[in-house]
């Protein structure tokens, strides 16, 4: 058996490994909902994150706290200072890679959403109705031409 399959059966189906330059979502706190980024690890249950450049504070944290996302930056030093952790975050557009996924997009739109009035609700409401009328005429009108 070659050694990189040993390698890779070792992992097994884990995708996200806890690492220095790992970018986590903290989950709990004060800090929930933001991004922070470990910069070092202290023990199986902790780590020390950083976040510079999303107003999160130097702490340490449980793993309990956090949640691992796939955004890795690369070369990260154990223990990096914060305004060196920022150019490197600034230099992989750490942030802008956060906003583009699909995660981050869902968390802003319940946050939108839970910040609508009665009035707001009301007004997509009518909004989903007009749309959904428009789209019910055509497909009628694509079925009648099919028949």
């Amino acid at each position: 058996m070659p050694a990189n399959s040993l390698d890779s059966t070792a992992q097994g189906s884990f995708k996200r490994m806890v690492e220095v330059g790992r970018v986590v979502l903290v989950t709990h706190g004060g800090d929930a909902g933001k991004i922070a980024t470990i910069v070092e690890i202290v023990d199986h249950n902790r780590a020390i994150v950083d976040g510079p450049t999303t107003g999160v504070a130097r702490q340490v944290i449980g793993y309990k706290n956090v949640v691992l996302t796939d955004i890795v930056v690369k070369r990260l030093p154990r223990g990096v200072r914060s305004a060196t952790l920022a150019k490197f975050l600034e230099k992989e557009q750490v942030v802008e890679a956060w906003q583009k996924t699909a995660w981050a997009q869902k968390l802003e739109a319940r946050k939108r959403r839970a910040a609508m009035s009665d009035f707001d609700r009301f007004k997509l409401m009518r909004l989903r109705k007009q749309q959904r009328a428009v789209v019910d005429r055509q497909v009628a009108l694509l079925k009648k031409e099919r028949a």
